[in-house]
Protein backbone atom coordinates (compact mmCIF):
# COMPACT_ATOMS: atom_id res chain seq x y z
CA UNK A 1 0.00 0.00 0.00
CA UNK A 2 2.92 2.67 0.68
CA UNK A 3 4.10 2.38 -3.14
CA UNK A 4 0.76 3.48 -4.21
CA UNK A 5 0.86 6.33 -1.49
CA UNK A 6 3.76 7.31 -2.55
CA UNK A 7 3.20 7.81 -5.84
CA UNK A 8 0.23 9.32 -5.68
CA UNK A 9 2.26 11.61 -3.17
CA UNK A 10 5.00 12.25 -5.82
CA UNK A 11 1.99 13.30 -8.32
CA UNK A 12 0.72 15.46 -5.73
CA UNK A 13 4.35 17.30 -5.14
CA UNK A 14 4.78 17.38 -8.75
CA UNK A 15 1.57 19.36 -9.44
CA UNK A 16 2.91 21.76 -7.24
CA UNK A 17 6.29 22.73 -8.94
CA UNK A 18 4.62 21.56 -12.33
CA UNK A 19 1.37 22.85 -13.01
CA UNK A 20 -1.03 20.84 -15.49
CA UNK A 21 -4.35 22.92 -17.26
CA UNK A 22 -7.23 20.58 -16.17
CA UNK A 23 -5.67 18.74 -12.84
CA UNK A 24 -8.08 18.76 -10.14
CA UNK A 25 -4.71 19.30 -7.35
CA UNK A 26 -3.47 22.03 -10.29
CA UNK A 27 -6.67 23.71 -9.19
CA UNK A 28 -6.22 23.34 -5.46
CA UNK A 29 -2.68 25.32 -5.37
CA UNK A 30 -4.07 27.77 -7.59
CA UNK A 31 -7.08 28.17 -6.03
CA UNK A 32 -7.93 32.16 -4.88
CA UNK A 33 -8.20 31.28 -1.69
CA UNK A 34 -4.97 29.38 -1.55
CA UNK A 35 -4.30 26.46 1.36
CA UNK A 36 -8.07 27.92 3.12
CA UNK A 37 -9.45 25.51 0.23
CA UNK A 38 -6.86 22.62 0.98
CA UNK A 39 -8.12 22.74 4.39
CA UNK A 40 -11.79 23.35 3.62
CA UNK A 41 -11.78 20.21 1.87
CA UNK A 42 -9.94 18.21 4.36
CA UNK A 43 -13.21 19.22 6.85
CA UNK A 44 -15.33 18.79 3.77
CA UNK A 45 -13.89 15.39 3.40
CA UNK A 46 -13.85 14.63 7.62
CA UNK A 47 -17.32 15.10 7.66
CA UNK A 48 -18.53 13.23 4.49
CA UNK A 49 -16.31 10.07 6.08
CA UNK A 50 -18.15 10.62 9.68
CA UNK A 51 -21.39 10.53 7.66
CA UNK A 52 -20.38 7.58 5.87
CA UNK A 53 -19.37 5.70 8.62
CA UNK A 54 -22.76 6.00 10.62
CA UNK A 55 -24.88 6.12 7.77
CA UNK A 56 -22.88 4.19 4.68
CA UNK A 57 -21.76 0.80 3.47
CA UNK A 58 -17.96 -0.09 2.92
CA UNK A 59 -17.59 1.35 -0.18
CA UNK A 60 -18.82 5.00 0.98
CA UNK A 61 -16.76 4.70 3.99
CA UNK A 62 -13.51 3.55 1.70
CA UNK A 63 -14.39 6.63 -0.90
CA UNK A 64 -15.21 8.96 1.45
CA UNK A 65 -11.10 7.54 3.45
CA UNK A 66 -9.04 7.73 -0.14
CA UNK A 67 -10.57 11.02 -0.21
CA UNK A 68 -9.56 12.48 3.38
CA UNK A 69 -6.18 10.62 2.69
CA UNK A 70 -5.61 12.58 -0.87
CA UNK A 71 -6.18 16.03 0.47
CA UNK A 72 -4.07 15.66 3.48
CA UNK A 73 -1.23 14.53 0.81
CA UNK A 74 -2.45 17.71 -0.96
CA UNK A 75 -1.54 19.60 2.41
CA UNK A 76 1.39 17.93 3.10
CA UNK A 77 2.64 18.64 -0.40
CA UNK A 78 1.28 22.17 0.23
CA UNK A 79 3.31 22.55 3.35
CA UNK A 80 6.56 21.13 1.82
CA UNK A 81 6.50 18.17 3.71
CA UNK A 82 7.69 14.96 2.70
CA UNK A 83 5.52 12.00 2.59
CA UNK A 84 8.61 10.12 4.04
CA UNK A 85 7.77 12.17 7.43
CA UNK A 86 4.48 11.09 8.11
CA UNK A 87 5.79 7.20 7.35
CA UNK A 88 8.79 7.97 9.91
CA UNK A 89 6.06 8.93 12.76
CA UNK A 90 4.09 5.97 11.15
CA UNK A 91 7.40 3.62 12.05
CA UNK A 92 8.20 6.06 15.64
CA UNK A 93 4.73 5.24 17.05
CA UNK A 94 4.68 1.54 16.22
CA UNK A 95 7.52 1.28 18.46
Amino acid sequence: MADVLDEVYAVIADRKVNPQEGSYTTSLYNHRKGIDKVLEKIGEESTELIIAAKNGGEKEIIGECADLFFHAMVLLAAKDIPFEKIKGEFERRRK
